[in-house]
């Protein structure tokens, strides 16, 4: 189970951060790939290896099989007692194996990552799915996943809509990606509320101050609340079948939505 919705990047090479991130983050993903050079990644290794965070609220991003460097990253990580892992630009069943025993949350950040969404989902281990849109723009040879207006463009829309259905075909949670410009917190808000309405678990940020932002999007509103127990309530008094409610026709869909709302609450 993976704590959320907000789940924040630390480089793995700054350990005096690890904190920082516990405290702003639901869960920290320590990161061994892009946020670290490779000549400071044996150090990140290190300092990974001699942390002690809550397993519960760690998640640690590792490389992919295909630069070689997994296995020194895998080697690190069973000094410790983190058991969930993100694997960058998974592609193939393959790029998962040397992961066994261990929950895998699979990044789609490549053509054949998002092709294959599906396949990923449907595998042992792996508890969720997340993408890449500056990754998958690279691999794409273009040079921007969003118009000027800070909206996506259509391939990344499809990449992530294609992530969060294939997680849920499998019975999985998806995350979304992150929000690459930090000062933009409209945008970040708009999209995570995006993200919440869409079905995501979470999102993940770069930068502490993205998080509240993000769970302060993912947090029920006092008014879906009240129509979520008013709609039960009604349900109740209607009995069997679709009826009214405020205007508007509810039906079993709708039901589910208002006890999937409650459920996240505890009520």
């Amino acid at each position: 189970m993976i704590t959320g919705p907000a789940l924040l990047f630390c480089p793995a090479d700054r350990p005096d951060r690890y904190e920082k991130a516990v405290a702003a983050g639901d869960s920290v993903i320590l990161d061994l790939e892009d946020a670290v050079g490779l000549d400071a990644k044996p150090a990140a290794r290190e300092a990974l290896a001699g942390s002690s965070l809550d397993p519960a609220r760690t998640i640690v991003r590792v490389n992919p099989l295909s630069t070689g460097l997994l296995e020194a990253d895998l080697a690190a990580l069973h000094r410790t007692d983190y058991r969930t892992v993100m694997l960058a630009k998974a592609e193939t069943a393959a790029d998962l194996e040397p992961l066994r025993g261990f929950d895998v949350i699979a990044i789609c950040e490549s053509p054949l990552g998002v092709r294959n969404a599906g396949l990923l989902a449907a595998i042992d281990g792996v508890v969720a799915l997340t993408w890449g849109a500056e990754d998958l723009v690279a691999a794409l040879g273009g040079t921007s996943s969003r118009f000027a207006d800070g909206s996506y463009r259509d391939y990344a829309r499809f990449a992530r809509a294609t992530v969060l259905i294939s997680s849920a075909s499998e019975g999985k949670v998806a995350f979304d990606t992150v929000h690459m410009a930090i000062a933009d917190i409209d945008g970040l808000r708009a999209e995570a509320e995006d993200a919440a309405a869409s079905g995501f678990a979470g999102s993940m940020c770069i930068h502490p101050s993205q998080a509240e932002v993000i769970r302060g999007a993912f947090e029920p509103s006092e008014e879906s609340i009240r129509w979520a127990n008013g709609v039960l309530e009604a349900a109740t008094v209607a009995g069997r079948g679709v009826f009214s409610y405020e205007g508007r026709m509810i039906d079993e869909p709708l039901l589910r939505q208002a006890r999937r709302l409650l459920g996240s609450l505890g009520r």
